[in-house]
C-alpha cells in the first residue's frame, strides 16, 4: 500500500480519530478481532479518501486490496459513524450564540444523485419523480444547511427529495421552528433566501 501522506492531505489525527470511532462501532457490534479485511485505521483512510477526492470506489477497493462490495460497506459504515457524531440543530444554535455570532444563515442546495424510482403527487395531482427538481432540471437531494456568517456550516439536514422547495424542506424538518426559537430565546436571528 502507498504511504499514507501520498494518499490524502488530511491530518493523521483525523484518520486516527475516525479509526477510533470505527473501532468503537466494531466493539459495539461484537465484531471479532482479525475478521475484517482492513484495520480500523485503513478503513478510516479509505473513507476519508472517498470524501476528499471523490474517488471511484471500485478503484479504491483495488488500491486497498478488497472487493468493491466491501469498499461500499466500509464507506457506508464510516459515513454512519461520522453522522452519529453530529450535533442536533438546537445544540448547534446554542453554540453559535455562545460563540458570539450575530446571526446564522439558512440555505439549501440540490446535490446531484442518481435517478430514483420513488414517485409522489405534484400540487396539480400528477404523478412525478420525487427526486427530480424541475427548477434544476436534474435529479438531486435537497440538503438544508445552517451556517455561521463566515460561511462555516454548523448543521446540515437529512437529504430530502429534490422536487421539494427549500422552504418546504425547512418547514418539514423543523428548521423554521428552531430558527424562530433561536431568534426569540438566544437573540440569534437567521437570514434565509
Amino acid at each position: 500500500m502507498i504511504a499514507y501522506r501520498a494518499m490524502i492531505d488530511v491530518p493523521r489525527e483525523l484518520v486516527q480519530y475516525l479509526g477510533r470511532l470505527l473501532a468503537a462501532e466494531r466493539r459495539a457490534r461484537g465484531t471479532r478481532r482479525d475478521t475484517r479485511a482492513l484495520t480500523c485505521f485503513h478503513q478510516a483512510l479509505l473513507v476519508l479518501i472517498w470524501f476528499r477526492k471523490a474517488e471511484d470506489l471500485t478503484l479504491l477497493a483495488a488500491g486497498f486490496g478488497i472487493s468493491r462490495a466491501t469498499a461500499y460497506r466500509y464507506r457506508d459504515e464510516g459515513v454512519a459513524v461520522l453522522a452519529a457524531q453530529a450535533t442536533d440543530l438546537h445544540t448547534a444554535l446554542r453554540r453559535a450564540a455562545a460563540d458570539g455570532w450575530s446571526h446564522v444563515i439558512l440555505d439549501g442546495k440540490l446535490f446531484d444523485c442518481d435517478r430514483l424510482t420513488e414517485t409522489t403527487l405534484s400540487v396539480k395531482g400528477e404523478t412525478i419523480d420525487a427526486w427530480y427538481s424541475g427548477k434544476h432540471r436534474d435529479f438531486g437531494a435537497n440538503i438544508q444547511a445552517v451556517m455561521r456568517p463566515d460561511g462555516l456550516p454548523i448543521w446540515t439536514s437529512a437529504a430530502m427529495p429534490g422536487h421539494l422547495h427549500d422552504t418546504s424542506c425547512a418547514r418539514e424538518l423543523g428548521v423554521t421552528a428552531a430558527l424562530n426559537w433561536s431568534a426569540a430565546e438566544l437573540d440569534l436571528p437567521a437570514l434565509a433566501e
